[in-house]
């Protein structure tokens, strides 16, 4: 794809692995050049790889989109970083479309920068978070009304079975113990829909994530993954999050749950990773167009059963379940609470991998005066 190496080091070989890579890549020079771009690039832009490096970047990206700053932060800290939801191309190149970016700095040659293009991967997702939201919300009101209603002859019921069993002869106690069992878990359900639907008034602090790992990794080995490893990479330089603490442990409670359940449905071998990173390049489209900094990550990772790949989209919806004793109800829970705390939860395979990423915003300092 045309140009020499204009001294910028590895270019040729940058490019080979620019050309073999699946969706669409533009190697960007110092200079905002295109350097080159792969056939997915082409297809993705509607033009050749000729024209893309004749228009260069300022061409086919607006000069106020945040993907400038992007590049700008991936040159000056030679990290890579993430924006999400941009507007990419012009009228030239077919009009605006909606595109997640990663942007990461090519070694060996300074203020190059290879940028891959995601059309709308993780924005597509907080649609769904918030759709899936508003459904709990139409569902738990339901539950919210008839909740008493089934409470109340649910309590009967088992109470009644309760004082019959003795008197029963074996095969009848079983039948009663039955209805004890049967009932406990339709309380459960009603109290678990409740819970996606519990409305109550933000009230964050400060806090510590490392503090509230480190709280739920105990009740966790202590109690449902009493068998299973669970190991921490954390990164311990990271600032506080805002946040209410109930609810954080109740999101990594579900999360570490459903790794170990995935652990279990296995044959009980593998491992749970609980990692804490800063990626400041993060960023998300909020109300309004605002763009909201998510910058800290906290993953769960486990080897057990994957989730099938038709469910990966849908996960986090009310009553989809991977598991075929599954209520569906203990993601949901974890993205109406991560949504409250202003962050998003993803969930994807790599490799043996089943992670799951939650991105939250850091405390700001207070302003004096």
């Amino acid at each position: 794809m045309g140009a020499g190496n204009d001294g910028t080091g590895r270019l040729p070989d940058a490019r080979a692995l620019v050309n073999a890579l699946p969706g669409p890549v533009l190697l960007i020079g110092p200079r905002d050049e295109v350097l080159c771009a792969n056939p997915a690039a082409e297809s993705f832009f509607r033009m050749s790889a000729k024209r893309l490096r004749q228009l260069g970047l300022s061409g086919i990206v607006p000069f106020t989109s945040p993907l400038y700053r992007l590049l700008s932060v991936v040159r000056d800290t030679q990290a890579t970083a993430n924006e999400y939801e941009i507007a990419i191309g012009t009228p030239r190149t077919g009009g605006e479309r909606m595109a997640d970016i990663a942007a990461a700095p090519l070694p060996d040659a300074p203020g190059s920068v290879v940028m891959q293009i995601h059309p709308r991967a993780l924005a597509e997702r907080i649609d769904r978070q918030i759709q899936h939201a508003s459904a709990a919300r139409t569902i738990t009101g339901m539950a919210a009304m008839l909740a008493h209603e089934i409470k109340n002859p649910l309590s009967g019921i088992r109470g009644a079975a309760e004082l019959l069993e003795p008197g029963l002869n074996e095969e009848d106690r079983e039948l009663a113990r039955l209805i004890r069992a049967e009932a406990d878990r339709i309380r459960a359900l009603v109290e678990e829909l409740e819970k996606l639907g519990e409305e109550r008034p933000r009230s964050f602090t400060p806090l510590n994530i490392h503090t509230v790992l480190d709280h739920v990794k105990k009740l966790a080995e202590a109690g449902f993954a009493a068998d299973i490893p669970i190991r921490d990479v954390y990164d311990p330089s990271l600032p506080d999050v805002p946040g209410d603490r109930d609810r954080l442990v109740q999101v990594f409670i579900n999360l570490l749950k459903n790794a170990a359940e995935a652990i279990k449905s296995s044959g009980g071998t593998g491992v749970i990773e609980v990692s804490t990173a800063y990626r400041p390049g993060v960023r998300v489209s909020g109300p309004q167009g605002k763009r909201l900094a998510l910058p800290l990550e906290v993953a769960v990772r486990n080897t057990g059963a994957p989730i099938a790949e038709d469910l990966l989209p849908h996960i986090f919806e009310p009553f989809i379940s991977s598991r075929p004793d599954g209520r569906g109800l203990g993601l949901a829970v974890v993205a109406r609470m991560v949504r409250d705390h202003g962050g998003v939860v993803e969930c994807d395979r790599e490799g043996e991998w089943t992670v799951f990423r939650v991105r939250l915003p850091l405390e700001q300092p207070r302003r004096e005066g």
